[in-house]
C-alpha cells in the first residue's frame, strides 16, 4: 500500500515509511486524479493540466516521458499504482491511500472535526508553485473546497461540546476560519459565545485610566456591518500575528500566559477590521529563526510580541513595515492573582491593541497603495542592517528606485538620510556635503510627513553630526514623544544625549531601547558602549563591543577603553583592526569633525585614542 501525502509537502510514502521518489509533476499527476470523481482522465486532459505552457504536441510528448519513467520505477512492485491504456490515465484506488481520506471519515463529529482542522493548518500543496494556470486553479479550488468542509466539521460538532477542551477545539478551528475569511460573521459569533462575550463591548479603563470603548459590531464607529454586502466583495485586511510569549523559565506562569494570549486573540476577533492570525500560525512563526522572511510572505502588518519573566507579561505591538513599536506595556502577573487577574489583563490587552491599529491604520493604507515604492523602500532597509560602505550605497539605489515609483514617499526619504548620515560616520572623512544631503532629505520626509517619528529622527542624527547638539535634541526630543515606543528613535535620541554630554541620560535611554528591541543592532551596543566610556566605566563599554556582531564601528572606542584600564594588548588589537578599515584615520582630524559639546569629553576621548596609540 502507498500513501500519498498532499498536506504540507507533497510526497508518496512506501508502507514501510520510505519514500517513492516520484518526479513532481507524477505527484501532481496522482494527487488530480485522487481528488477526481472517476479516478481516472484522458492522456489529452492530463498533458493540458501538466503542460498547459506548451504546444499540445509538446505536451503530449512530455506525458509519454513522464509516463515511461513511471513505469520503470513501478516495474519492480507487485502493483502498481497506475493504469495506462493508449488513451486514458487511471489511478488504482486499491494501491493508493491518503490523507484526503479525513475528510470522508465517518468519525465521531469533535474526532473528524480535530483531525481535519490539523490536517488543514498544514495547507495542501504547501511545497509547490503551480507551474500552469490548469494547475493553479485546481489548487485553489480544492483549498476553497477543503474551508467549506473544515466549517461544516466546525457546525457539525457543536452539539457534541461537552468539556472545556471540547470548546478549545472549536474555538481553535473558528480561529483558523476567521483567517482565512475575516468576513465569515456566524464563526465569528460562535466565537464570540465561545470566548464568553467579547470585552470589546465593554467600557473598561485602559493602562493610563482613561475609559474607551470599541464597538465590534461597526467598522467605523458610526454604520453596522451589512454582512451581505461584505462577504460579497473581496476584502482585504490588515493581518496581525499574536506571537506566544518567550521565558528564559519554563514554569506554570508561561502556560498562564500562554492561556492569556490565546483570550486576547479570541477577543480581538470580534474586530472587523482586522485579520488575526491563528495560534498555530503564531506558534512556527515565533519558532522559525527566519521570522522576518516568514512575516513577510504571509502579508502580515502587526505583530504583538510578548515575553514572560518574573516582572510579569511584556507586551509590544509592532508595525512590521516600519519596524516600529507603535505600543507597549508590562502587565503584573503574579502566581498567586493571575488565574483572577487573566480576565481584566486579556481586556486590557485587548482595549490597548485595538486602540493602537484603529490609530495606525492610515498610515498601512499609504503603504500598500504603493507595493512597488514599499517594496523597494523594505530592500533598502534590510541593506541598512548593516554599516558597511557597499551596504550603504546599495540602500541608497533602493531608495531612489522606491521614490521613483511614489515620489512623495517619505519613508524612502528617511532612508535616503539615513544612507548619507551613515557613509559620513563609515568614512570618517568629515565630509559636508552627505550631511547637507541628509539635512535636505530628512526635511522632505517631514514635510510630507509631520507626524512621522522617523523623520524627526533623522533630522536629529544629522544636526549632531552638523554640530548643532542642541537642535539634535530637541528634533530627538520631538521624534520621542511623536512615538514614546519607538526603539531606533530612543537610541538616537541616546547618541545624541552622549555628544551633549550627558553620559549618564543616553546610558538610560539606551538600555531602555534594548529592553524594548532585546535583540539589539550593534548600532545600539556601540552607543552603549560610548556612554559608558564616557562615564569612565571601560570595562563595561569594552563588553558592549564584544557582544557586537560587527565591532567594525567600534574598534576605536574599544581600543581607547582598552588603554584606559592599561590593556595594552587588547588595544593593540582594536587599534589595528580599525586601522585596516581606515588607515588615514587621524585623531586631531576626527575629534575637530565629531560634535562634543563640554570640553572635557573631547579632552577623555583625545586621551583614549592616543594612550591606545592612535
Amino acid at each position: 500500500m502507498l500513501h500519498l501525502q498532499t498536506f504540507g509537502d507533497l510526497r508518496l510514502i512506501e508502507s514501510n515509511g520510505d519514500p517513492v521518489r516520484y518526479p513532481t509533476k507524477g505527484l501532481l499527476m496522482m494527487a488530480h486524479l485522487y481528488t477526481g470523481a472517476s479516478h481516472e482522465l484522458s492522456r489529452y486532459e492530463l498533458a493540458q493540466f501538466l503542460w498547459s505552457d506548451v504546444e499540445p504536441e509538446q505536451a503530449r510528448l512530455n506525458l509519454r516521458k513522464l509516463l515511461s519513467r513511471i513505469r520503470e520505477m513501478d516495474g519492480a512492485r507487485a502493483e502498481i499504482p497506475f493504469d495506462f491504456t493508449a488513451t486514458a490515465v487511471r489511478l488504482n484506488r486499491q494501491v493508493v491511500s491518503s490523507d484526503l481520506d479525513i475528510f470522508r471519515t465517518d468519525a465521531p463529529p469533535l474526532e473528524r472535526l480535530n483531525a481535519i482542522a490539523e490536517l488543514s493548518q498544514r495547507g495542501f500543496i504547501g511545497n509547490i508553485k503551480p507551474a500552469t494556470k490548469p494547475i493553479d486553479a485546481w489548487m485553489r479550488t480544492q483549498r476553497d473546497a477543503q474551508a467549506l468542509q473544515l466549517r461544516q466539521a466546525l457546525l457539525d460538532a457543536l452539539p457534541a461540546v461537552q468539556s472545556p477542551a471540547d470548546a478549545r477545539i472549536i474555538s481553535t478551528t473558528a480561529l483558523q476560519i476567521l483567517e482565512r475569511d475575516p468576513t465569515d460573521e456566524q464563526v465569528r459569533a460562535l466565537l464570540h459565545r465561545l470566548s464568553g462575550g467579547s470585552s470589546l463591548s465593554e467600557k473598561l479603563p485602559n493602562g493610563d485610566g482613561r475609559v474607551v470603548e470599541v464597538k465590534p459590531s461597526t467598522t467605523d464607529g458610526q454604520a453596522p456591518v451589512d454582512t451581505d454586502r461584505v462577504s460579497a466583495m473581496p476584502v482585504i485586511l490588515p493581518r496581525l500575528v499574536l506571537l506566544p510569549p518567550t521565558s528564559k523559565h519554563a514554569d506554570a506562569g508561561l502556560a498562564l500566559a500562554n492561556a492569556l494570549i490565546e483570550d486576547v486573540t479570541i477577543e480581538l476577533c470580534a474586530l472587523r477590521n482586522i485579520s488575526i492570525v491563528a495560534p498555530h500560525t503564531a506558534g512556527q512563526i515565533r519558532r522559525d529563526s527566519e521570522k522576518a522572511a516568514i512575516v513577510a510572505r504571509h502579508s502580515i502588518a502587526y505583530l504583538l510580541d510578548t515575553r514572560f519573566s518574573e516582572e510579569g507579561l511584556f507586551a509590544q505591538l509592532i508595525y512590521f513595515p516600519t519596524d516600529e513599536i507603535i505600543w507597549a506595556n508590562r502587565f503584573a502577573m503574579r502566581p498567586d492573582t493571575l488565574p483572577r487577574q487573566r480576565r481584566l489583563i486579556a481586556q486590557q490587552l485587548t482595549l490597548s491593541v485595538a486602540s493602537e491599529l484603529a490609530e495606525n491604520e492610515e498610515e498601512r493604507l499609504r503603504f500598500e497603495a504603493n507595493p512597488q515604492a514599499y517594496h523597494s523602500y523594505l530592500v533598502g532597509s534590510s541593506l541598512m542592517s548593516k554599516l558597511t560602505l557597499p551596504h550603504i550605497r546599495r540602500a541608497r539605489k533602493a531608495f531612489k528606485q522606491s521614490l521613483s515609483h511614489k515620489a512623495d514617499f517619505s519613508p524612502s526619504f528617511t532612508g535616503l538620510a539615513r544612507t548619507f548620515t551613515s557613509e559620513w560616520l563609515v568614512t570618517a572623512q568629515g565630509n559636508d556635503e552627505l550631511l547637507h544631503l541628509a539635512e535636505q532629505n530628512a526635511l522632505r520626509a517631514i514635510e510630507r510627513d509631520p507626524s512621522s517619528a522617523a523623520g524627526h529622527r533623522e533630522l536629529g542624527v544629522t544636526k549632531l553630526y552638523l554640530g548643532d547638539v542642541d537642535a539634535s535634541v530637541a528634533a530627538l526630543h520631538l521624534a520621542e514623544e511623536l512615538s514614546p515606543h519607538f526603539a531606533d528613535v530612543i537610541y538616537s535620541h541616546a547618541d545624541t544625549l552622549v555628544h551633549a554630554s550627558r553620559p549618564g541620560d543616553a546610558l538610560a535611554k539606551i538600555t531602555k531601547a534594548i529592553s524594548l528591541n532585546p535583540i539589539a543592532p550593534d548600532a545600539y551596543l556601540w552607543c552603549a558602549a560610548g556612554a559608558s566610556f564616557f562615564l569612565e566605566q571601560y570595562e563595561e563599554a569594552i563588553a558592549y563591543v564584544e557582544a557586537m556582531k560587527d565591532k567594525a564601528p567600534a574598534h576605536r572606542i574599544a581600543a581607547a577603553s582598552c588603554a584606559m584600564i592599561g590593556d595594552r594588548k587588547r588595544a593593540l588589537f582594536h587599534r589595528q583592526r580599525a586601522e585596516s578599515i581606515n588607515p588615514v584615520f587621524d585623531v586631531e582630524k576626527w575629534l575637530a569633525i565629531v560634535p562634543f559639546k563640554e570640553h572635557w569629553q573631547k579632552e577623555l576621548y583625545r586621551e583614549g585614542l592616543l594612550r591606545a596609540g592612535f
